[in-house]
């Protein structure tokens, strides 16, 4: 009598994790599996960090990538910015259009921030309409004037769903993060403080970017460390 596919795949993994079958060796019998078994845990391992709908990463991803960057952050002592963006006036458009719409709405906008950030950067689905992105080794300034020109590349990209033109706009909210003590926030904590300035823009009549105060950011620091946190900061908005 046969084994059976649990019985055959119970031994894959035992040799997989105890080194019996090395990569390249096509006489172990159970390379096959092993080869299945590999390919099995990637997905997984995928659909663990990933939105399903928009290809990004998901909410516990940036969790995990948030804090990771923030520890980096303490020991290199360069400075990273957290971008918070969220879709203006969502609910009208699936309303409007329908949910189907949204929904391409949603990932017409992802690829578009895929196309716009840097190999380093960040991009998760936070949540419904909501975008996060993580700048590493990125200055106040520059966060700026990349959150900036995102908002005018959605502006400026009308999607075409069901022969339908639909025009989307974004609000913004940008946050530093530096080794100055005065930054010893959690991820929760600075979440939320990014959270604000978004929540600023929206207030303020939406489809503009917000961010901390200049004071605020460089508070305590040198002027050696000003500069390193600003990067030659202008009033982009």
């Amino acid at each position: 009598m046969g084994k059976s596919d649990e019985s055959i795949n119970d031994e894959a993994y035992q040799a997989l994790h105890e080194e019996e079958c090395p990569a390249g060796d096509d006489r172990c019998p159970h390379l096959p599996r092993v080869k299945q078994l590999e390919e099995a845990i990637q997905q997984l391992s995928a659909l663990v960090r990933t939105d399903e709908l928009t290809g990004l990463y998901n909410f516990r991803y940036f969790n995990q990538a948030m804090g990771l960057e923030m520890e980096r952050t303490h020991r290199s002592g360069k400075p990273c910015c957290l971008i918070m963006m969220d879709l203006d006036f969502f609910k009208k458009i699936n309303d409007i259009h329908g949910h189907e719409v949204g929904n391409t709405v949603l990932s017409y906008t992802a690829s578009l921030i895929r196309k716009t950030i840097r190999r380093l950067d960040i991009a998760c689905r936070y949540g419904g309409e909501e975008f996060v992105l993580i700048l590493p080794d990125t200055t106040l300034n520059h966060a700026v004037v990349f959150a900036n020109r995102l908002r005018l590349i959605i502006g400026n990209s009308p999607i075409i769903a069901n022969q339908q033109e639909v025009k989307v706009t974004a609000s913004f909210g940008v946050g530093l993060y530096s080794n100055n003590p005065a930054f010893k926030l959690s991820v929760k904590e600075f979440t939320e403080k990014v959270d604000g300035f978004l929540y600023q823009a929206k207030q303020e009549g939406r489809n503009r970017v917000c961010h901390e105060a200049i004071e605020e950011a460089v508070a305590g620091v040198s002027s050696e460390e000003r500069d390193l946190l600003l990067g030659g900061f202008l009033d982009t908005e």
